[in-house]
């Protein structure tokens, strides 16, 4: 059974931490964090250094590396200024990470290979057949000298067709409507 340890909100922690066990962070703290289990950041929480453990999970914000031997969660709310990287990273709709993001190794948990079951065969990917472009000449040096600077400038690319995107038009306006009977105001000049 690990143990798991507990920054409280309100503590702010200087220096490096490094132990055995899970830990939580709903304070702030500021140096490297080292752990053999799992690491929370809550919400509130803020750490300012690596970290490094099995599993990591921010909620809180974070200004360094996120490195994880099984994965690294971000969930809603999470800032993440670093790299991050872990064999699963998962980011929660509404995180915010500046820094990136690889996936490398392989998990604990996955490391025996997955066989597919009776009658399903992997998938086969081929690449499709593109079609060759053949690259306008540039046009010879006399007519590129008595042509325009414009023209000069302008490098020579060979263009594929475009499709024409599907035309966007603006929603009706919306006017607002009288009941039967009634009459509009006029708005007067504030000037008179």
């Amino acid at each position: 059974m690990s143990q798991s340890s507990v920054i409280g909100a309100g503590t702010v922690v200087h220096g490096n931490l490094q132990g055995e066990g899970s830990l939580e962070v709903f304070g702030r703290v500021e140096g490297d964090v080292t752990m053999t289990g799992e690491v929370v950041v809550g919400e509130g929480g803020a750490v300012r250094g690596d970290i490094s453990a099995s599993k990591i999970s921010v909620s809180g914000s974070v200004q360094g590396n996120l490195s994880g031997s099984e994965g690294v969660l971000l969930e809603r709310g999470a800032k993440v200024v670093g790299d991050i990287s872990a064999p699963r990273v998962g980011i929660g709709s509404g995180a915010l990470i500046r820094g990136h993001v690889r996936t490398e190794g392989e998990a604990a948990l996955g490391q025996a290979k997955r066989t597919p079951g009776p009658g399903v065969k992997p998938a086969t990917f081929a690449a499709k057949p593109v079609a060759k472009v053949e690259p306008k000449a540039a046009p010879p040096l006399r007519e590129a000298v008595a042509a325009p600077r414009e023209a000069v400038a302008a490098p020579v690319i060979a263009e594929r067709p475009k499709e024409k995107p599907p035309e966007r038009r603006p929603p009706p306006p919306v006017l607002p409507s009288l009941g039967k009977g009634a009459k509009g105001k006029k708005k007067k000049d504030r000037d008179e």
